[in-house]
């Protein structure tokens, strides 16, 4: 717990000039790097994972469940306070309570990292459960490595400073990711795996690289000296906070079990009432998460008046934070704030979990989508972060993220001109059953076949052999679905690649 940061003062921000020279301080570079260490763990969760299950042969309903698995960044609130009292034995010492936690979460995402690789999804569940387990590991210590670095920031520069840490981290967070998306992409691509030609090792290698890419993160954690605060010191015995963290496990297993268990009492209620409709089924769950959540609550207050932690360590850790909060903005502002936060880009997140998947399967390569990635990844992260950070000195910050919501959920857009373009296509060869068929392309560019419709009755799926218009790639053998256009002996089928 902190009172107030200390350093060096920066220029008052005057003009332009002084906004720019405020990214040449040390501190801006500090956050880069820690940046850069922070965007690594996530799409080898999101993007990059559900490429590697797609492969694999899991269905995509699995692929998407493993977006669980960074649950942990949503909730990292419920231990952030734990991670700011508890000392860590010996480490604290050496290297400050912030330097300390660092290590310690980069160390376990590199262990998680590992477990991921060395995890083969396509050799049955006990292997896919390993792999969920190295996700989830991944997504708790990567969130408590974002927990350590806000800390860090907070804690390294006075406010003034804070837009130009806060854009330095952004653009270091987003280069990370672009490793861990197009790098990580790349290099699958060139080990040989590909969607119908699955190669277990390309993809080991590639997740053991990104864990020794995080080596990045602990040095720069070794090298950067611990923030000189004015810290309120707490005299507690060492096994009060053993007690607390037994609590705060204690809590996290009843939600756990409280989730699997329910899952029984949810779907028994699905077939009932016959449920069908999204909507329903989205607020079924949400009630199903809802009620863990409370489960685990209960839990936590229960053990707190019996006496099991100290209670009033329980009460500084959980309690007075969120009282301050709705103290400190009052109840509708606070209110408002959160749902800010938890709303503001939930339309990128839901659909970047899936989005490779869905290139994939509009017959993208992996190359092709980590050279998108690469070129435009890079150059828009990097002028969007520094140009916010920027702009932040200068404008007002609520205006400023109004205008970023509208740009940020406008690109979602984009996607449905995917759906209508895919990759274009050549020489197209459709086959049902044991029959081939001819195609042709019409004017705009859509390829149609026509088949007779009783073929139809029993043959659900089509396969295309085809050239793609851009590579040199052989023809490959692909899954496709359609737009039936007719209902008469005859279907005019357009493909849609």
């Amino acid at each position: 717990m902190t009172t107030q940061s200390t350093g060096q003062t920066p220029a008052q921000n005057t003009g332009w000039k002084a906004a720019f020279t405020a990214f040449l301080d040390r501190r801006a570079l500090i956050m880069l790097f820690l940046g850069f260490s922070a965007g690594i763990p996530i799409l080898l969760i999101f993007s990059s994972l559900s490429l590697w299950l797609g492969e694999a042969g899991i269905d995509k309903s699995a692929v998407t469940f493993f977006s669980w698995a960074a649950l942990g960044y949503s909730f990292k609130f419920v231990w952030a306070p734990l991670i700011d009292e508890l000392p860590v034995p010996y480490l604290t010492k050496k290297l400050g309570r912030r330097r300390a936690w660092l290590l310690i979460a980069q160390c376990l995402i590199i262990c998680a990292i590992a477990v991921m690789a060395f995890s083969d999804p396509a050799l049955g569940q006990a292997h896919l459960y390993q792999m969920a387990f190295g996700a989830v590991l991944l997504g708790f210590s990567a969130a408590t490595q974002d927990i350590v670095i806000d800390a860090y920031r907070i804690e390294l520069a006075e406010t003034q400073m804070q837009t130009v840490l806060a854009s330095t981290y952004n653009a270091g967070y987003r280069i990370g990711m672009i490793v861990a998306g197009a790098g990580a992409l790349f290099l699958a691509a060139s080990l040989g795996t590909a969607k119908g030609n699955y190669i277990y090792s390309a993809w080991k290698v590639t997740y053991l690289a990104m864990a020794a890419v995080m080596l990045i993160g602990i040095v720069t954690t070794l090298i950067i000296r611990e923030p000189q605060v004015n810290r309120v010191n707490k005299h507690y015995q060492r096994r009060d906070y053993f007690r607390l963290v037994m609590v705060f496990f204690v809590a996290v297993f009843s939600f756990v079990l409280c989730y699997v268990f329910s899952g029984n009492l949810t779907e028994a209620l699905k077939q009932q009432f016959q449920l069908k409709d999204a909507f329903l089924l989205f607020c079924l769950e949400a009630l199903r998460f809802i009620a863990s959540g409370a489960a685990a609550v209960l839990m936590g207050t229960i053990l707190v008046k019996c006496g099991a932690v100290n209670k009033q360590m329980a009460f500084e850790t959980w309690v007075h934070p969120v009282a301050d909060f709705f103290k400190r903005y009052g109840v509708k502002l606070a209110l408002v704030l959160l749902l800010l936060i938890g709303f503001y880009r939930v339309s990128d997140i839901i659909a970047g979990v899936i989005s490779n998947v869905f290139y994939q399967d509009l017959n993208f390569s992996k190359e092709q989508i980590a050279e998108a990635v690469k070129v435009y990844g890079v150059i828009f992260s990097l002028l969007g972060g520094f140009l916010g950070g920027l702009l932040a000195q200068r404008m007002n910050i609520m205006k400023l993220m109004f205008v970023g919501a509208v740009l940020a959920s406008s690109t979602n857009l984009i996607f449905i001109g995917l759906v209508k373009s895919g990759q274009a296509l050549s020489d197209v060869q459709v086959s049902v059953g044991q029959q081939q068929y001819q195609t042709q392309a019409d004017e705009v560019g859509y390829w149609k076949v026509a088949v007779p419709s009783q073929v139809l009755a029993t043959q659900h799926e089509i396969q295309v052999r085809a050239h793609y218009q851009t590579g040199d790639t052989p023809s490959r053998l692909v899954s496709m679905p359609y737009l039936q256009q007719t209902a008469t002996e005859t279907a005019q089928l357009q493909l849609l690649p």
